[in-house]
């Protein structure tokens, strides 16, 4: 069942984005007089599942979900009609017509790709709101385990202030910036320092496999005593969570095992929260530091604040103050998008190591049905999409808008060969991308 509602999220959000991207370019077409030959979701490679012809137009949806097109009267695209652009050019055709008209068709796809995204932010900003951990709420720091973090010079306590001189405001916002940052401004025991990440942090977190890096500090929640516990007969039950061992208070699970390696061996004096009152109940840890029970270090954002762990707040925007929100929230996305593109591109950071193909996408969406999720992660793909088709690719948007700025500059048309190998080699441009990121996506399915 999980699979299924994982799936039907991944798919419902593809072709939503294939549709209205490729609308993108059907509509301004349209209004040009180009003549539009088929509007397809997914690549009808030898035969479709389903189509139909609606006057000049063959809509139909193809067995291929690799992404969807629009096949343009008079245009060198991924079909390869070198037969059709033999012909005199016709007065529908889009090489027929003018380069400013030809640039606002290519670019239409990215336009409704990045316009979808504010609107989805806006729309999200004025129903459900903002609900936030503010960064001055965090009093006792942060948790961070991860051993390339602390090689790094983070550890867990610390506050992390700014980074690359950009105050952090929120918790949300911490581990991108700290994963694509540089210099940390930190607190520690009352004191800031600075803390220089290197060159390959990204890298070293991705081969180090390890899958927590920067997180809240949560308490230590008992979830089961197993019969085979050496606690079995404590009087610990599910739901009691341990605040102190002996005279040492253990608000948070990270407190907890450090006071196990203290006490390994010894019976000790648990303090114990319980329906928010304190008790005591003896408990014994085994030599190797277990108490022997199933724990979960965390629970919800409402306990955690109910249990008075952290505080968090929550913004509600009315219909016209939901805009400039949305908007920028959208650009905000975007700049993120970009930085993390660079790093891609720069082989030192190690961050091509952590791209990922449709199975990294597919995992992006939870195992249940959040509409609030499944909107966030739709603005998110839609901003993806939009960056990626602007790559200076021929066989992307982006090519096909670098050759029309060059004509419309130079005052020069490339030739129909040139744009034939041009866009032959864009081709394969991709579809080596699409190896790399999808073969990424196996090698990490085999060997993490």
């Amino acid at each position: 069942m999980e699979f299924v509602i994982k799936i039907s999220q991944f798919l419902l959000s593809l072709s939503l984005l294939i549709i209205l991207h490729e609308f993108g370019h059907f509509l301004p077409a349209k209004a040009f007089k180009t003549r539009v030959e088929k509007f397809y979701l997914f690549f009808d490679v030898k035969f479709s599942l389903f189509k139909k012809k609606i006057g000049e137009t063959v809509y139909g949806i193809g067995w291929l979900p690799l992404g969807g097109y629009v096949k343009i009267s008079g245009m060198i695209d991924e079909s390869m009609d070198t037969e059709q652009m033999a012909q005199p050019a016709q007065p529908w055709e889009f090489r027929s017509k003018p380069a400013w008209q030809r640039l606002i068709i290519m670019l239409g796809g990215v336009t409704v790709n990045f316009l979808l995204a504010i609107l989805i932010y806006i729309g999200m900003s004025y129903y459900y709101g903002d609900r936030f951990l503010p960064n001055k709420n965090i009093k006792d720091g942060l948790l961070i385990e991860s051993t390339v973090a602390n090689k790094a010079g983070l550890i867990t306590g610390d506050k992390i202030l700014a980074v690359d001189g950009d105050s952090i405001k929120t918790f949300s916002e911490i581990s991108e910036k700290v994963l694509f940052g540089k210099q940390i401004t930190i607190e520690r025991n009352g004191e800031q320092s600075t803390v220089m990440l290197p060159q390959d942090f990204l890298s070293q977190l991705i081969d180090s496999k390890e899958k927590n890096f920067i997180d809240l500090r949560t308490p230590f929640v008992v979830v089961e005593v197993p019969d085979s516990s050496q606690n079995k007969g404590s009087g610990l039950i599910k739901g009691d969570i341990i605040v102190g061992l002996n005279d040492t208070k253990t608000k948070y699970a990270d407190q907890v095992k450090s006071a196990l390696e203290t006490y390994k061996g010894q019976e000790v004096t648990a303090h114990v929260l319980r329906d928010g009152k304190e008790t005591t109940l003896p408990l014994k840890i085994s030599d190797d530091s277990k108490l022997g029970l199933v724990y979960a270090a965390g629970t919800t954002p409402e306990t955690l604040e109910a249990l008075g762990y952290y505080e968090f707040e929550t913004k509600k925007y009315g219909f016209f103050e939901s805009f400039p929100v949305g908007i920028k929230k959208a650009g905000d996305k975007i700049s993120s998008y970009i930085t993390q593109f660079k790093a891609i591109f720069t082989p030192s950071t190690g961050a091509y190591k952590g791209v990922g193909g449709f199975k990294a996408i597919y995992d992006i969406f939870p195992d249940f049905w959040n509409w609030q999720v499944f909107w966030s992660i739709t603005a998110f793909l839609s901003i993806m999409l939009g960056v990626l088709n602007l790559l200076p690719i021929p066989a992307l948007d982006g090519g096909h808008v670098m050759f029309l700025l060059y004509e419309m500059i130079s005052g020069k048309k490339p030739g129909d060969k040139f744009m034939e190998y041009a866009q032959l080699a864009g081709f394969i441009i991709l579809i080596a991308l699409v190896l790399f990121a999808n073969g990424n996506d196996i090698f990490k399915a085999i060997f993490n």
